[in-house]
């Protein structure tokens, strides 16, 4: 049996897994040969059983997750600024200050991960201190409050996203991976659209009941049962599947096994992800594109500037994150199809770039269009960490690491937006959506460089193969052939 960490767990039969070689199995007989019908078959069975037991518990994860996360975003609507006394300058601190634990606590979090026998464990007990701190933010009574509950919140949940990529990174191959990530990531844009039809419920019906205010009832009754989601979460990861066709599929895919050597600690493939300059690369692309992208912690805000009552401004905040929802899963899936990672990135910068254009044209009012246009750019930033599994795929050590730093260090583009779009900029918010355009330029120019250097790193691989296979006699040539390639 395995655990979610792609790790082994020791047979009780008597054909035992050679830890060495991570994939072959005391029995030949025990795996069908590649590119066999049988082994074709089986590879789907494999899938198709991950897909039913990894995927919906971390979709269902994720949406809870933002759904506590962004809860301050809807309760500022309904006079919890007024409430707790804070300033415009003290809400967008109170948006920023998550990510001062938030971002240095992944790279830590994605180590142990890669460590430990029972990452299910792990992860489910971060989302019950998660959900218990969310509840806290709804009894606060002034600043500080909801400062400590921001910055205790955002340490559990560290451990989520880059984790969960990290985790399906060691299940499924390269062009299976960006599909799968995207319906993760669906989960945060399924969040914004229920979020907000749970706020505009909540915020319209439960103003005083039981002398409490609307917005503290947001925070209250929408904490997820946390301690089920743990139980569930184990659950299902401790059944899985037997684990020598996962691992085969895994080493036929990048040429080598998908296992540390004795000598990759945890530490070393962090440093190994440091000196890596495609790992800076990525982590400044990030911040850009989520800078770039920040209006989400003011999408409600957003579209109040539609002028409609609090209540509708929350429901018409659904429909954009739906419709974004299905362009990520769809854009993803092509992606998968194609093998291609930098235009599929591209697209959602380009839509998005055209929602934040519509505001400036010459008109008298603004069409919700531009909602929709804005929500869909996300699509294109769900192919960031996968991008970045493909492109540092061994060892697990450093990819791990690399997904935290990338994760951790680009969130510091949330930190900056939440001071972009500051209330005496709006209700056009022109400023604020000229910084966003920018920046999103800005991280496509480097999302090129990537690109440019991959397709670099495949000519080398080229060259080194040609040579091997002319230098030496084609058994050692076929040994020292990878076959492995970089998606770009």
């Amino acid at each position: 049996m395995i655990n979610i960490n792609g790790g082994y767990k020791r047979p009780k039969q008597k054909g035992k897994v050679s830890l060495e070689e991570n994939v072959v199995p005391a029995d030949p007989d025990a795996l069908p040969l590649p590119g066999s019908q049988e082994r074709i078959i089986a590879e789907r069975k494999l899938v198709r059983k991950l897909d039913m037991r990894v995927l919906p518990t971390i979709f269902l994860i994720f949406i809870m997750n933002y759904i506590d996360r962004n809860g301050v975003t809807t309760a500022r609507l309904k006079g919890m600024e007024q409430d707790l006394g804070i300033t415009d300058i003290q809400y967008a601190t109170v948006i920023a200050i998550l990510f001062v634990s938030y971002c240095p606590a992944q790279i830590p979090s994605n180590m142990i991960l890669n460590k430990i026998n029972r990452p299910s464990l792990y992860i489910g007990s971060c989302v019950v201190l998660w959900g218990l701190t969310s509840a806290l933010t709804g009894i606060t009574k002034n600043f500080a409050g909801i400062i400590a509950c921001r910055v205790f919140i955002g340490l559990p949940e560290a451990a989520f996203y880059p984790g969960a990529i990290y985790v399906l990174s060691r299940w499924y191959t390269k062009k299976e991976l960006a599909f799968r990530s995207a319906i993760l990531y669906a989960g945060l844009m399924i969040s914004n659209a229920f979020g907000a039809l749970m706020a505009a419920g909540i915020l319209s019906n439960m103003e005083g009941k039981r002398g409490i205010r609307a917005w503290r009832w947001c925070h209250v009754s929408r904490n997820p049962n946390s301690l089920s989601l743990l139980l569930i979460f184990d659950y299902f990861h401790r059944w899985l599947l037997p684990d020598y066709l996962a691992q085969a599929r895994l080493s036929e895919d990048a040429g080598e096994a998908d296992k540390d050597n004795v000598e990759d600690s945890q530490l070393e493939g962090l440093k190994m992800a440091v000196k890596d300059p495609k790992v800076l690369i990525f982590s400044v692309m990030t911040i850009s594109q989520l800078l770039g992208l920040s209006f989400v912690q003011f999408f409600p805000t957003l579209t109040q500037t539609l002028g409609f009552s609090t209540t509708v401004s929350l429901l018409l905040a659904a429909p954009p994150w739906i419709l974004a929802s299905i362009v990520c899963c769809a854009n993803a899936w092509h992606a998968d199809r194609t093998g291609e990672r930098f235009f599929h990135m591209l697209d959602g910068g380009g839509v998005s770039s055209s929602g934040l254009l519509l505001p400036f044209r010459p008109c008298r009012s603004r069409s919700i269009c531009f909602l929709f246009l804005m929500a869909c750019g996300y699509c294109g930033f769900a192919m960031t960490l996968v991008w970045v599994s493909n492109a540092i795929p061994r060892p697990p050590a450093k990819r791990a690491a690399a997904i935290g730093i990338v994760n951790g260090c680009g969130n510091i583009g949330n930190v900056m937006g939440s001071y972009t779009w500051k209330s005496n900029w709006g209700p056009q918010y022109h400023q604020s959506m000229a910084i966003s355009l920018a920046a999103l330029v800005f991280s496509t120019f480097l999302s090129w460089v990537i690109r440019e250097m991959l397709v670099r790193e495949n000519k080398k691989l080229d060259a080194d193969e040609k040579a091997a296979m002319e230098g030496a006699n084609r058994k050692r040539a076929m040994e020292r052939r990878k076959g492995y390639r970089y998606l770009y």
